[in-house]
């Protein structure tokens, strides 16, 4: 089972990637904005996280002021506690509200499985087969969107790797070598600490084993690089949720996430 201090190790270690992978860092009261001018419609990289004291009343108005100059507001409560008393504050501003679910790996380091899983880059080809199947899935999921928007939540994958001192994407593919399923692996060997994120399937794919072989290869390389606490994000009103429960992830605490458009 996770140690008690698992929470905050994996909280401090997902707000160090916040900044590490930042354009720009501004501190404001209780925490600090984040901000990356080449992936302006990526709300991950145009933020506010709160990681201390803060007053729930006063976030609203603090969120207006520091991100003023940006046409969305999203706002990360690292502190469960404190993210819950912020919910009638912000939820009365017109945010939306999301509980992010921190999940540590318990169960064993699965066996590997048959299916070709490798790392894999985005690079500098516009057709290459991850970024081709990464905007292809993008779109599925944002149809209406602008083609800035997808670009945006494409390409914001080349800021991640200044997040950690190593950053994987690992993918999977078919017969024909299109990309089936990919996800992020972002690694800490010196605090034994692993986190994985995105995974996703491309639509024609589903339900044929290619997240579990992703996850699984996911998994191993942590292991194999020394990270004891391997660890993702999950929202809590989700089906991923059950399903990493069924691949031995056990929720160890809680963040909360607030939106507004």
């Amino acid at each position: 089972m996770p140690e008690p201090y698992d929470v905050r190790r994996a909280q401090d270690f997902r707000i160090s990637f916040a900044r590490r992978q930042a354009g720009e860092v501004r501190e404001v009261p209780g925490g600090f904005l984040v901000l990356h001018g080449g992936y302006a419609r990526s709300h991950e990289h145009n933020q506010l996280h709160i990681v201390g004291p803060a007053d729930p009343e006063g976030l609203p108005a603090l969120a207006d002021e520091v991100m003023a100059f940006l046409p969305h507001r999203r706002i990360t409560v690292h502190d469960e506690a404190l993210g819950l008393l912020c919910v009638p504050a912000l939820e009365g501003a017109g945010y939306g509200h999301m509980t992010e679910v921190l999940m540590v790996h318990t169960g064993p380091v699965p066996e590997a499985t048959a299916a070709d899983v490798v790392e894999r880059e985005l690079g500098p080809d516009p057709h290459g087969p991850l970024r081709r199947a990464v905007t292809a899935q993008q779109r599925r999921w944002m149809p209406d969107a602008d083609e800035r928007t997808v670009h945006d939540l494409v390409e914001r994958r080349t800021a991640r790797r200044a997040g950690a001192e190593e950053v994987l994407f690992l993918a999977a593919h078919d017969d024909s070598g299109e990309v089936a399923s990919w996800a992020d692996l972002y690694l800490e060997p010196a605090t034994g600490i692993a986190q994985i994120e995105e995974v996703a399937t491309a639509e024609p794919y589903l339900r044929r084993g290619y997240a579990d072989a992703v996850l699984t290869a996911a998994l191993r390389r942590a292991a194999a690089a020394g990270c004891g606490l391997r660890f993702l994000v999950a929202d809590q009103d989700d089906w991923p949720l059950r399903w990493y429960g069924r691949r031995g992830f056990t929720a160890i605490g809680r963040a909360h996430a607030f939106s507004r458009f």
